[in-house]
């Protein structure tokens, strides 16, 4: 048994206006058909265009989209930028004034201890003097004591 052959499929193409074609009775299958097939050609051909068409703007409108994300970010990239150099400036002025400042604060210890040992002395010296003032009395007093006897 064998099964019948089939011929091979056309390839469709879109009908020419220059091949000439019989003359067939309008209300024939076969116009029909070659109206179908027109129709149908000329149906997908639109269809074609408007999803190319459709497929430009869908690109067109993806690309706005991704710049639009973009210049987005890189604005908050920007902007955080600025504020990580103005804070870069602030923390050297920062610094400045800290060391000025230690500076200073290391002149006023080294003040306060002189006054300090100066007070000392001063109370030392008040003591001395004290010391002396009765060492002076006493011999004073023995010279008075073997002046008198």
């Amino acid at each position: 048994m064998s099964s019948p052959r089939r011929q091979p499929a056309r390839a469709r193409t879109k009908p020419s206006p220059e091949i000439n074609r019989p003359e067939v009775q309008s209300g024939s299958l076969e116009s029909s058909l070659l109206r179908l097939v027109n129709d149908h050609q000329t149906t997908a051909t639109r269809l074609r265009e408007q999803t190319e068409k459709s497929k430009k703007e869908a690109i067109k409108s993806a690309s706005r989209v991704s710049d639009l994300l973009v210049d987005a970010v890189n604005g908050g990239v920007e902007e955080c930028f600025v504020n990580e150099k103005r804070i870069e400036v602030e923390i050297r002025a920062l610094k400045a004034t800290v060391m000025r400042f230690a500076k200073l604060t290391d002149q006023w210890l080294a003040s306060t201890h002189a006054i300090n040992n100066a007070i000392k002395e001063i109370g030392d010296f008040e003591n001395w003097m004290k010391t002396m003032e009765l060492d002076c009395k006493s011999i004073t007093a023995a010279i008075s004591n073997i002046h008198q006897s």
